[in-house]
């Protein structure tokens, strides 16, 4: 039987992303080809980031955001 099947190696175990459909402790011969990234590293994250461009109020949420968490680390909070 041959069958390809797509994994990724982890040291010496190759983790596959589907059942191989053979028995536990069943012997194979593995023939290996490399599966170039679809992308540089990064891509992602720049992508990503684009997603709040239409967000002319984001600025104000992230100060926001950073006032609270002032706020809940400040010692006066536990005098009031």
């Amino acid at each position: 039987m041959n069958k390809a099947l797509h994994g990724k190696v982890h040291g010496r175990t190759i983790q596959l992303d589907e059942d191989p459909g053979v028995a536990e402790g069943q012997e194979v011969e593995v023939q290996m080809t490399v599966v170039e990234p679809k992308g540089t590293w990064g891509d992602g994250i720049r992508s990503s980031a684009g997603g709040w461009a239409d967000h002319p109020e984001l600025d104000a949420v992230l100060e926001r955001i950073q006032h609270e968490r002032k706020l809940e680390r400040s010692p006066q909070m536990c005098d009031e």
